[in-house]
């Protein structure tokens, strides 16, 4: 088993195309990530892999660029001709969007006969015709959700006979949304004689028994230990437990942090989100929401906000946090507890990435302790006993660099972004009422 160390390599060192070296070195992209410079030599021979990645350690890349070199200049596979020769499949619609971009700028040089290359994103939550029509005009490599690609492979309007190169993105996060059918499906479609590659940031059983059928004698490449290196070296872990009438005045503080970014916040459920979202809007802070029960056009421009910092805090449930692909988030927060370890990593996995420190926050309420010793057990974190802060208490104040005159309020009210589910209270939040930082106890 592999384990990567990082040598510095650049991309024409590992043999990647010349078109595609060009591409990323547009933009300052020229030197490999360790997981890169393990998987591109494996793939660009076409052999099959597994790559035990977590977000952030430059995965998208490390099956993107093999994928398009193959495609591009490979004489084991059939010349584009306009059908689908390549597929890479992701969980979530925010994820297939991203993969799509940074797999076009890595393409934008290629060209087969004098015709560029053609990319497509295939998802849920948009009409149908726009994809069935570029289908039609033809199409080399798809990037698609499991539903979406198989709707349209069913109703004979997708062939994916000809995919001689499938890659399986977050396998463990389609197996945790109930899509593992759904991808063996998809698969058996494709070519017998394909390449298929698959990233995981863990291998559960079932994932496992998915490689074995799918894949002939992968290579496994492991750029994770398990235990505590599930998590970014570069993130800072912060845990504590903290009052559920107090909680909102301990985040509103904690963004408050000399030095804070980019954050995302979590919640579980996705009226929990929209709560969340509302409740730092009322007090100034600039905020968005993403969450399953928005429509597809809300999510996207929430998240285009959150990139390009119209707004610097975005809280979202986890499936919709799938597509949030921005290397300098410096804070993720924890609001409630995750349901289990993988779903602790692949949240805090979105701090601390490609080099930059992070720091992530998991506030605790009392009745969420024994949910975290498992998870803290599990990962080996040796933090089975977080201590009880309060907003106002000394502990958290010098953890986060606060001053003790801080209060919850940065600002006038603002709107959330793209917030769709309408929050009714009698009465304001605990948040805005007490200013003094003292915890209700109930």
């Amino acid at each position: 088993m592999a384990q990567p160390e990082h040598s510095g390599k650049n991309f024409t060192d590992l043999g990647v195309a010349a078109e595609i070296v060009d591409a990323l070195a547009q933009r300052g992209i020229t030197h490999a990530f360790a997981v890169q410079e393990y998987t591109l030599p494996i793939a660009l021979k076409g052999s099959d892999f597994i790559g035990q990645a977590r977000t952030g350690m430059g995965k998208t890349y490390g099956f993107g660029i093999p994928l398009l070199d193959r495609v591009f200049d490979d004489a084991a596979i059939t010349p584009p001709d306009g059908s689908v020769r390549a597929l890479v499949v992701v969980p979530t619609r925010e994820l297939c969007l991203q993969v799509t971009e940074d797999l076009r700028i890595a393409a934008q040089y290629l060209e087969i006969d004098g015709r560029k290359l053609e990319l497509l994103a295939i998802y849920g939550g948009v009409p149908f015709e726009a994809q069935t029509d570029a289908l039609k005009r033809g199409a080399d490599l798809v990037i698609g959700t499991p539903g979406r690609l198989l709707d349209l492979n069913r109703q004979g309007l997708l062939d994916l006979s000809g995919v001689e190169i499938a890659v399986l993105d977050e396998a463990d996060e389609m197996l945790d949304q109930g899509f593992l059918e759904d991808v063996k499906k998809i698969l058996s479609q494709t070519s017998p004689r394909r390449q298929t590659m698959l990233f995981s940031a863990t291998l559960p059983g079932p994932i496992t028994a998915l490689t074995r059928e799918f894949m002939n004698s992968p290579v496994m490449v492991q750029a994770d230990n398990a235990s505590a290196d599930a998590t970014h070296a570069t993130t800072k872990q912060l845990v504590f437990q903290s009052h559920k009438m107090d909680r909102m005045s301990a985040l509103a503080r904690i963004l408050q942090t000399p030095g804070r970014g980019r954050t995302i916040v979590f919640a579980r459920t996705k009226r929990m989100t929209a709560t969340v979202a509302e409740d730092l809007a009322s007090l100034g802070f600039r905020v968005g929401a993403v969450h399953g029960d928005m429509k597809q056009p809300d999510r996207e421009t929430a998240l285009d906000a959150f990139r390009t910092g119209t707004v610097d805090v975005i809280v979202a449930t986890d499936v919709a946090a799938r597509g949030i692909d921005i290397d300098d988030v410096t804070h993720v927060i924890n609001y409630q507890v995750p349901d289990d370890e993988r779903t602790y990593v692949h949240r805090i996995g979105r701090t601390g990435r490609a080099g930059h420190s992070g720091t992530a926050v998991t506030l605790l309420g009392w009745d969420e302790v024994l949910r975290w010793k498992v998870i803290d057990e599990a990962l080996g974190l040796g933090l089975p006993d977080p201590p009880q802060w309060f907003s106002s208490s000394p502990e958290f104040l010098e953890t986060f660099q606060l001053p003790a005159d801080v209060e919850d309020r940065v600002g006038t009210p603002r709107r959330v972004q793209s917030n769709r589910i309408q929050v009714n209270r009698a009465a304001p939040s605990r948040s805005s009422q007490n200013r003094t930082g003292k915890a209700r106890t109930s």
